[in-house]
């Protein structure tokens, strides 16, 4: 694992399945069993703690990071990783 990669995570209720971005330090996976997250959604606003992403970035249509709901979850709670980030995106 690492900041910048895109997972599945099941997420408490009432949000369930979705794609969230890890943004933990790399040297905390391997050691906390607690990582912070942002949620990934398609529901746009265009506001600026969004970061656009799509098909480019490995994911199935065009959607945003929320930058507005950073919370902490179980790392079990995360399935399957979806994709990594580039660079730019992770320092946007």
């Amino acid at each position: 694992m690492r900041k910048g990669e895109v997972w599945w995570a099941n997420l408490p209720s009432p949000i369930g399945k979705r794609p969230v971005v890890l943004l933990s330090r790399d040297e905390a996976y391997s050691v906390r069993n607690a990582i912070t997250i942002a949620e990934v959604t398609s529901t746009i606003r265009n506001i600026p703690v969004e970061v656009n992403l799509g098909t480019g970035d490995g994911l199935p249509k065009k959607c945003v990071v929320n930058l507005d709901t950073i919370i902490t979850i179980r790392k079990e709670l995360l399935t399957e990783k979806i994709t990594d980030l580039t660079s730019e995106k992770i320092d946007a």
